[in-house]
């Protein structure tokens, strides 16, 4: 059996399906906001074979929907793991030919292992800051400046918001879907 990225179902927050409450403290919306283009991201990839997830299809662009997965695994794990908590660990992808931060290298036999290490890496970044206080610092070392928790879930949905822009054009380009929402079961 062929696999496929699995169909995501939206978190929902005060009755409406964009998941960001539209009254709350910043530390919910900005954990909504950073949820919502997580879930978008996987939306763009929900029911697409590994080889579709795989391929390039806005050349000469080497872009594809499985390469921005691995990436923004790896982007989780250096701003909330390896930068804010300090936690002594390497990349998530680490094999000959998967540099860029996790954009090249992406092969369809490993689809399925790469989308498990993203849902983990989510995961692990969500645990590591849980409790922490939106104004907590840390020296960055790409920065070379103090920053702040806050920053860092901007950077992140900036950094979600820009690649969601890519994929939006990478499955319009593979399968002809579009929107925010996933496709019809």
């Amino acid at each position: 059996m062929t696999w496929t990225a699995p169909r995501i179902e939206r978190t929902t927050a005060d009755g409406d399906q964009l998941n960001v409450p539209s009254t709350a403290d910043e530390r919910a919306m900005l954990e909504g906001w950073l949820r919502w283009h997580r879930e978008t991201l996987l939306t763009k990839c929900a029911g697409l074979t590994a080889a579709q997830l795989a391929h390039t299809t806005a050349e000469p662009s080497g872009l594809t929907l499985l390469g921005l997965v691995r990436h923004l695994a790896e982007i989780e794990r250096w701003w909330f793991r390896r930068s804010f908590t300090g936690e002594p660990i390497g990349d998530v992808f680490t094999a000959p030919g998967d540099g860029d931060e996790g954009l090249e290298g992406a092969d369809a036999a490993h689809a399925e292992r790469d989308f498990a290490a993203y849902r983990a890496e989510v995961d692990a970044c969500e645990a590591a800051v849980a409790g922490r206080g939106l104004d907590e610092t840390f020296v960055s070392a790409t920065r070379g400046r103090t920053v702040s928790l806050r920053w860092v879930f901007l950077v992140m949905i900036q950094e979600y918001a820009r690649h969601n822009g890519h994929a939006d054009l990478l499955r319009e380009r593979t399968d002809g879907a579009t929107g925010d929402y996933p496709p019809p079961a």
